[in-house]
Order: C-alpha cells, then structure tokens, then sequence
C-alpha cells in the first residue's frame, strides 16, 4: 500500500462534508483505499460538537443518612 492523497467524504447529521487532499492508503494491486487512521481520529475530533469543552464533573451521590432498624428481640 502507498500513500496518496485523496477526497475525504463524511456525513455530519444532514450535510455532506468533504476533506481534499486528506491521507489514505491505496492497494497498488486491487486500488482498495483506506483513509489513515490517524487523520481520520484528528478529523473527527475537530468536527465533535463538544471538543473544546470541559467535561461536566460528575459527582457521586452522597450517602442519605439511613437509621438502621435492628429487629425487635423478645427476651422478656
């Protein structure tokens, strides 16, 4: 396989968004493509929605103070 570079096509919600020039890898034998991985976890890292925003702390629930009832011993 050798490096070329390519357009990149990708749906994000209801629009087409295409990438040229975007790195993949093709088969010298059979011509199959397979777009570098790399680029494609740096691309879809830019086009997140959330990137760049801090993640919502989540705290645990504290504990509700709970009163434990023993069962009633009948030693009369």
């Amino acid at each position: 396989m050798r490096l070329q570079y390519t357009t990149y096509f990708t749906w994000l919600m209801d629009e087409l968004i295409t990438v040229p020039d975007f790195p993949s890898w093709v088969c010298d034998v059979c011509g199959r493509r397979e777009y570098d991985q790399v680029a494609v976890n740096q691309l879809h890292l830019m086009l997140n929605p959330t990137s760049g925003r801090p993640t919502p702390r989540r705290y645990p629930k504290q504990p509700q103070d709970h009163q434990v009832q023993l069962p009633s011993s009948n030693l009369e």
